[in-house]
């Protein structure tokens, strides 16, 4: 089996650290896989590093001062690995077998990329190459970034290119976790979760794999999170399903659109459970939410439209706080998911403007970590559903 391992800079914080790294990798490797390794910054290097640039630099320099953390531990590492009679080589920018490749606009040059990471993939049978993660070089030899959570996107892109089986993410935590053990009681390991979900949990502060390296997952390739205590590549940690599709879909059913009015309803603990259990309690699917200041609106089935209402007014008659409902229907939802949606600055702008130009209103939009809906007149859904697709 080919693996490429990422152990990330509290896998290699200390010299005992980077013996357990090489253990884990050297037990592979005398048990018949290729292993490649990203290797991170040690420990927390590279912010201690800039940190200390508290002086004027241009892009080009200050690169080259935060690579140190990887040129180290790569360093480090490979050294480790021949003390344990494994034939390694580390490879960093500038040298002849360096893979990774960005153009002149710093985005990665995919067919130099991948023919550069094809070369590295055909010596893993005799040895095992450890790359600095995080780093890249420019067209000029200068060297470049792959920006935040780099390493990351390091391995999982050298996972792809090389037609690994499996990337290893080598981290502090064991995979991803029911929520914070550190906030919350009995917090365990989930043994798999799908791409989408990690990414929309990534958008959102959890801090296990960056977005970034996600999108270069494909259907062929494993992804897995384990403890850097684990001491076994090989299994355990929470395995990552499944990969990103760009999708354009509508609704086949109407919806109808019940929005509840109230002063400062965002400031009232409570409103929102009240009235989505309401109707939870009734068996009518809520399909989505929006809220502003003051209004909470639900988009539901159609036909439940007038059930829904009243069940909603009996909330609105009980609370004080609570003025108004009212119903607007029929209304078609087109949404457009995908992974790579948040690396593309102005997505939405694109997605909203050919529907402004055909005169179309957008009666709401909601959007998520990977996804946008929206909200039209049950009349402009097919156009809607055109002008979207032109677009992917």
């Amino acid at each position: 089996m080919r693996v490429v391992a990422k152990f990330g800079g509290t896998s290699l914080g200390s010299g005992d650290r980077i013996n357990r790294a090489a253990d884990s990798v050297a037990a592979a490797v005398e048990d018949g896989h290729e292993i490649a390794v990203v290797a991170s910054a040690m420990g927390s290097t590279t912010d201690e590093l800039l940190d200390e640039i508290t002086f004027e630099t241009d892009d080009a320099d200050r690169a080259q001062i935060v690579s140190m953390g990887e040129r180290t531990s790569v360093r480090m590492l490979k050294a480790a690995l021949s003390a344990r009679g494994i034939d390694a080589t580390f490879l960093e920018p500038g040298s002849e077998e360096w893979p990774i490749i960005t153009d002149e606009y710093g985005e990665v040059d995919v067919e130099e990329t991948q023919r550069r990471a094809q070369e590295v993939a055909a010596e893993m049978d005799g040895t095992v190459p450890v790359i600095t993660g995080f780093l890249a070089e420019g067209p000029d030899g200068s060297i470049t970034t792959l920006g935040r959570g780099g390493s990351d996107t390091t391995a999982v892109m050298m996972g792809k290119y090389m037609d690994a089986d499996e990337v290893v993410i080598v981290t502090d935590v064991e995979g991803v976790m029911t929520g914070d053990p550190n906030v919350v009681e009995g917090a365990r390991n989930v043994g798999e979760i799908s791409v989408d979900e990690l990414r929309n949990l990534s958008f959102r502060g959890a801090e296990v794999v960056a977005p970034s390296a996600l999108s270069y997952k494909d259907g062929g390739l494993d992804v897995r999170v384990v403890h850097y205590q684990h001491g076994d590549l090989l299994s355990g940690g929470t395995s990552i399903e499944g990969e990103f599709k760009n999708l354009v879909d509508l609704r086949e059913r109407p919806l109808a659109c019940l929005t509840v009015a109230g002063r400062a309803i965002r400031n009232q603990p409570g409103i929102f459970n009240h009235l989505s259990d309401s109707l939870a309690e009734s068996e009518i699917n809520i399909d989505a939410v929006a809220s502003g200041m003051d209004t909470v609106t639900f988009y539901i089935d159609e036909e439940e439209a007038e059930r829904a209402e009243n069940i909603l007014h009996r909330e609105v008659i009980a609370r004080d706080e609570l003025s108004s409902v009212t119903v607007d229907s029929p209304v078609a939802v087109v949404r457009v998911t995908g992974g790579e949606l948040p690396n593309q600055p102005g997505i939405i702008s694109e997605i909203v403007n050919p529907l402004a130009e055909a005169r179309i209103q957008l009666n709401d939009i909601i959007t998520s970590a990977t996804s946008v809906a929206l909200f039209v007149d049950w009349d402009d859904r097919e156009e809607t559903l055109e002008l979207t697709q032109d677009l992917f």
